[in-house]
């Protein structure tokens, strides 16, 4: 009987990967966007809400779930718009699908914020945002993606 040998990769392992799942919830011309605690990591950067994609949930379900916890609504999942995956300096990383939201039910509230606000897309580029979402911005205030 052959004796199967324990695959070892030489290579260092690579950052923790984070999947998450971030909603542009679109009024108008406008997306919804929220600014972190200043007792968070990365505080009082600007981003867009969602959250962590939990193991068994799919994209849309985790989204929807963060919604509800995050801003308590009711978020109809709408069509993905982009995906992006970022390096941060520190070591982590993130693997982000942004889906569009054109339908909710529910009042917006921030429960997880320092702020929430309804910003033109043109305007997004004065506002301090999470590394990961800085191309994404670029191309909304382009008029791009939406």
């Amino acid at each position: 009987m052959e004796e199967v040998q324990p695959n070892h990769d030489s290579r260092p392992a690579g950052p923790a990967l984070r999947f998450v799942a971030a909603a542009l919830i679109v009024r108008g011309g406008e997306v919804l966007i929220g600014q972190r605690r200043p007792d968070q990591p990365m505080a009082l950067l600007w981003e867009f809400p969602g959250g962590k994609i939990e193991a068994g949930e799919s994209p849309e379900q985790a989204l929807a779930r963060e919604l509800d916890e995050e801003l308590g609504i009711r978020a109809t999942i709408g069509p993905h718009v982009t995906h992006i995956r970022h390096n941060y300096r520190h070591g982590g990383a993130v693997d982000l699908q942004f889906f569009a939201v054109h339908e909710f039910a529910g009042e917006i509230v921030g429960r997880i914020y320092h702020q929430v606000r309804w910003v033109r897309l043109e305007d997004l580029s004065g506002y301090d945002f999470l590394a990961a979402d800085r191309g994404l911005i670029r191309d909304l205030a382009a008029g791009k993606l939406l």
